[in-house]
C-alpha cells in the first residue's frame, strides 16, 4: 500500500517566496579585485538632499526652506549640490533662479540639476540656470528590463536612442550659453536592475555624443535606484562596468544607491573600492521609499578608521536639528552616530568596560592622548560636538560599573570596587521598582540616602593623639540620637575610633576595606556632603572622601563619608557603615 505525501503548500498563502527569483543580472567576474583595497581617501560627495530628499517629503521644503538647508550644506563643505528639479514645479525653479540672481553660491560650490531625456524639460532647466558660474546637468532615462517592457514598452535601441537624443539635447543647450562652464552627467537609471553588457553599450553611446575624451566633464552615474541585491554583487557591477566602457580614464564614475534592502552605504563602499569616484546621498539617509545613502554615515565610517571624510560633521547637533527640521522628518535614537541612544550604554558589562577604558586612559595619557581605543565606543562623542553625559544611562540591566561612571562623572564620588557592588544593588532595586531609567539625580539620592544621610549616627567633634606609639581617640558622636563620648585605641584614627565606638555599643567591629581620595571639583547636589555641626567644615566643599567597610557582628557593611578633613571624613564613613547595620 503506498503512502500518499502531503501537497506541500506555503504556511501563509499571501506570503508566498516562490513568486520571487534571484538576482539575474551579476556580472561574471570572477577576477574581481575591489575585495583586497580599501579605501584610503574620501570620495567626492553631492549632497542631493534638496532634490531626491525633497521629492521623497510628504510635504516639499520651502523655498525658504531649501536655502536654509542649502547654507548649511555649504558649511558642512561639501562641493557639489543638487538643488532641485527645476523643470518639475514652479517652486524649483524660483529656488534657482534665487540662488543665482542673488549671489548664494559660493565660487568653490557646484549646484546640480536633473532633467530627463525630453526636449521641454531640458529647455526649462537651462533658462533655470541663466547666469550660473558652473553647473552640473543631470539627465537620465530608465534603462532596466522591467522598465523597457512594462513602463516604455520598446526595446534595447530604442531605449538607448533615448539616451543618445537626450545626449545631444543637453549639448545643443550648453552651446547658447558659453560663459557657464557645464558639466554632464549621465544615468542609465536603474543600472542596478539592468544587464551589465548593456548599460555600457548606452553609456559608451552617450559618451560618443558628448566627448570626455576632448575635454568635456562628463559625470557617469551607476544608481542602484532599486536595492536588489547583495552589495557585494553591486560592487562586482560597478567593477564590471569600469573595466569596461570606453575612456574610462576622461569620466567620472559616481554611485547613488537606495536603501531597499538596507545596505545603501556598504553598497557605496563597495562601490568605491570597486573604481567609483563620487558618491551621492542624503545627510540622515531620506530618500524615496526606505531613502537614499546617508553620507553622514558614509563620511563618518571613513572618519572612525582615520580618514579625512574632507566634510565638517563637528557640530553635528546643529545639523540634525537643521535637517530633521526641514524635512520634518523625526530621527531615530539608534541612528549610527546622530541618534540620542548611540553613545549609550544600558547594560552593566557595557557600562563596566566603557569606565574601565576611561579609567585607564586618563592614567596613561600621554600613551593615549593620540589615538581613540574605548571599549563600545567607536568615536569620542566629544569629536562631534556631544558630551559624555549620555554616554552610560541607568536602569534595571545596568551594572556597578555604570553607576560608578555616574557618580565619579557628575558628581566626583570614586567609587572602589566593594562599594560599586554594594550600591549598584540599591540602584537596581530602585529601577526595578519605578520599571523605568533613573535620571541622574535620582541615583544621587539614593546615594545619599543610602550613606550619606546617617539616621543618627554623627560626629560631632574629636581629638587625636600618639602615646607611646599608639594612637588615642578622644570625642563625641550621636548614636541613636543620643550624644556619647567615645574613647579608644588603635594604631591610627580609623582603628582608634572603631575600638571606641565597639567599646560602647558591646558590637564587634573589624574594619575589611577602606580607600579615599581627594575630590578635585566640587560635588554637586549633594546635600549632605558638608557636616553643618562641625566647625572644621567650610559649608559648601567636600575636598576628600572616604569609603569603609565594616564586619558588624559577622555582617558586612559599607560606609562612605566626605569632609575637608581625610581624619573626619574616615571617622564619618564609619559612622555611616554602622549605620548600614541598623
Amino acid at each position: 500500500m503506498s503512502q500518499v505525501e502531503p501537497k506541500v503548500k506555503p504556511k501563509f498563502d499571501a506570503f508566498d517566496f516562490r513568486k520571487y527569483r534571484p538576482f539575474a543580472f551579476a556580472p561574471n567576474l570572477t577576477d574581481r579585485t575591489w575585495p583586497n583595497k580599501t579605501i584610503e581617501k574620501a570620495p567626492m560627495w553631492a549632497s542631493v538632499d534638496l532634490r531626491d530628499g525633497n521629492q521623497a517629503l510628504i510635504d516639499p521644503m520651502t523655498i525658504d526652506q531649501k536655502m536654509q538647508f542649502f547654507k548649511l550644506l555649504v558649511d558642512v563643505g561639501f562641493k557639489e549640490i543638487e538643488i532641485g528639479f527645476p523643470s518639475a514645479a514652479q517652486v524649483e525653479f524660483d529656488f534657482a533662479r534665487k540662488l543665482i540672481e542673488e549671489g548664494h553660491i559660493p565660487d568653490d560650490v557646484t549646484i546640480q540639476v536633473l532633467v530627463q531625456a525630453r526636449e521641454h524639460l531640458i529647455e526649462r532647466t537651462f533658462e533655470a540656470l541663466k547666469g550660473v558660474r558652473r553647473a552640473v546637468v543631470h539627465v537620465y532615462n530608465s534603462t532596466s528590463r522591467v522598465q523597457r517592457d512594462k513602463v516604455y514598452a520598446k526595446n534595447l535601441e530604442e531605449i538607448k536612442q533615448i539616451a543618445i537624443k537626450g545626449a545631444k539635447m543637453l549639448q545643443d543647450h550648453a552651446a547658447k550659453h558659453p560663459d557657464t562652464e557645464w558639466v554632464f552627467q549621465y544615468s542609465p537609471e536603474s543600472f542596478s536592475q539592468t544587464e551589465p553588457d548593456y548599460a555600457i553599450e548606452v553609456v559608451d553611446a552617450v559618451n560618443e555624443v558628448w566627448k570626455p575624451e576632448e575635454g568635456q566633464q562628463v559625470i557617469i552615474n551607476l544608481p542602484a535606484t532599486v536595492e536588489s541585491s547583495m552589495p557585494n554583487v553591486y560592487a562586482d557591477q560597478v567593477e564590471y562596468f569600469c573595466r569596461h566602457i570606453k575612456n574610462r580614464e576622461h569620466v567620472i564614475i559616481s554611485l547613488h544607491t537606495h536603501n531597499d534592502r538596507g545596505s545603501a552605504v556598504a553598497a557605496a563602499e563597495l562601490g568605491v573600492l570597486a573604481g567609483a569616484d563620487r558618491i551621492e546621498g542624503t545627510l540622515l539617509g531620506n530618500g524615496e521609499r526606505t531613502g537614499n545613502m546617508d553620507i553622514m554615515i558614509m563620511a563618518m565610517n571613513l572618519y572612525s578608521q582615520g580618514v579625512d571624510p574632507e566634510l565638517d560633521l563637528s557640530d553635528m547637533n546643529r545639523i540634525v536639528q537643521v535637517v530633521s527640521e526641514c524635512n520634518n522628518l523625526p530621527v531615530h535614537p539608534r541612528h549610527p552616530y546622530v541618534g540620542e541612544l548611540v553613545f549609550t550604554a544600558f547594560s552593566g558589562s557595557h557600562q563596566d568596560a566603557i569606565k574601565k577604558s576611561l579609567d585607564y586612559n586618563e592614567k596613561n595619557s600621554e600613551e593615549t592622548k593620540n589615538v581613540w581605543d574605548v571599549a563600545y565606543l567607536p568615536i569620542d562623542p566629544a569629536h562631534i560636538g556631544r558630551g559624555y553625559q549620555d554616554v552610560v544611562r541607568i536602569n534595571s540591566q545596568s551594572g556597578k560599573g555604570g553607576v560608578a561612571y555616574i557618580l565619579k562623572r557628575n558628581y566626583g564620588f570614586n567609587l572602589p570596587r566593594w562599594m560599586q557592588i554594594d550600591f549598584s544593588r540599591v540602584v537596581q532595586q530602585k529601577a526595578e521598582d519605578v520599571a523605568r531609567e533613573l535620571k541622574n539625580e535620582e541615583i544621587l539620592a539614593a546615594f545619599e540616602e543610602t550613606y550619606l544621610q546617617n539616621s543618627g549616627y554623627e560626629l560631632l567633634d574629636h581629638s587625636v593623639k600618639n602615646v607611646g606609639g599608639e594612637v588615642e581617640f578622644d570625642g563625641q558622636v550621636t548614636l541613636h540620637g543620643e550624644e556619647v563620648a567615645v574613647n579608644g585605641k588603635g594604631n591610627g584614627p580609623l582603628s582608634a575610633f572603631i575600638d571606641g565606638v565597639a567599646r560602647h555599643t558591646g558590637k564587634q567591629l573589624h574594619i575589611i576595606n577602606y580607600a579615599e581620595h581627594a575630590i578635585s571639583q566640587p560635588v554637586q547636589n549633594a546635600k549632605s556632603i558638608a557636616d553643618d555641626n562641625d566647625e572644621t567644615s567650610d559649608k559648601t566643599n567636600a575636598s576628600a572622601a572616604a569609603y569603609i567597610q565594616l564586619n558588624v557582628d559577622g555582617e558586612i557593611y559599607s560606609g562612605i563619608g566626605t569632609h575637608t578633613s581625610t581624619v573626619s571624613a574616615m571617622l564619618k564613613g564609619a559612622l555611616s557603615a554602622l549605620s548600614q547595620a541598623v
